[in-house]
């Protein structure tokens, strides 16, 4: 039997980077997997196919996570299709780099608001009803820089350091009901998007890790399994970074 056999798992941005190895995981390890995206179609579509011909149940939700209403109608979207929500995944997420100094209220706005209000947003939606299952957790993904800043992403690290103080209040106030609430703080993580820079800036960003490379998205949703099954059944309120050693 999987760690999550019989679960139903809910992932916004769970088409690309993290979230789609989280899904990939997630479904290995037996759980129903509902997920949220914004863009492509033939990537939701795609991703269903697959997680149905591997046995699994799985649908993909069109929906912009920053609009509080669009968050409720695919919470009870899902519940009606599902019938339960036992695992929240708030990962969705942009950038809008720039300096402060040349950054703009658009820029600003739109990473709070899909980085940031969109956990409030799917939380504010799925507490109920873990409420009332008497149990539940909610995993959220910020970043090392939501820990400790970094140049040119003002936006990015504040949205990632309000998703910090957000889950730990959320688990303050849900812990009695038998809801967890956890952060996952990764560190320089090869993706889609780190995979267009250049190898030597690359290569240079590894030097100041003690671990000297990237992570995989594979060692992000491993731990993202630990957070999210049993095996941690009395944390709540953590942030556990995964960065290879950079913040020591």
């Amino acid at each position: 039997m999987g760690q999550l056999s019989g679960k139903t798992v809910l992932v916004t941005g769970g088409t690309r980077g993290i979230g789609y190895a989280m899904v990939q995981l997630f479904a290995a390890e037996g759980a129903n997997i509902a997920f949220i995206y914004m863009s492509s179609v033939e990537r939701a579509v795609a991703l269903e196919q697959e997680l149905a011909g591997k046995g699994i149940k799985a649908k993909g939700y069109k929906a912009d996570v920053a609009l509080f209403d669009d968050a409720q109608k695919t919470v009870d979207e899902v519940v009606k299709e599902f019938g339960r929500i036992d695992v929240l995944v708030n990962n969705a997420g942009i950038t809008r780099d720039g300096l402060l100094m040349r950054m703009n209220e658009q820029q600003w706005d739109e990473v709070i608001d899909t980085n940031l209000k969109s956990a409030f947003n799917y939380t504010k939606a799925c507490t109920p009803i873990m409420m009332r299952q008497r149990s539940g957790c909610i995993l959220t993904v910020s970043s090392v820089v939501g820990v400790h800043g970094n140049a040119g992403q003002a936006n990015y690290s504040a949205s990632k350091a309000g998703l910090i103080g957000f889950t730990k209040s959320v688990a303050k106030e849900l812990a009695s009901r038998g809801v967890r609430a956890n952060v996952i703080a990764p560190g320089f993580v090869m993706t889609e998007m780190t995979q267009q820079i250049p190898e030597e800036k690359l290569a240079e960003w590894c030097k100041t890790i003690p671990m000297q490379r990237g992570a995989s998205v594979e060692e992000i949703a491993n731990v993202a399994l630990f957070l999210v099954s049993d095996q941690s059944s009395y944390i709540t309120g953590q942030v556990i970074q995964v960065d290879g050693g950079m913040s020591m």
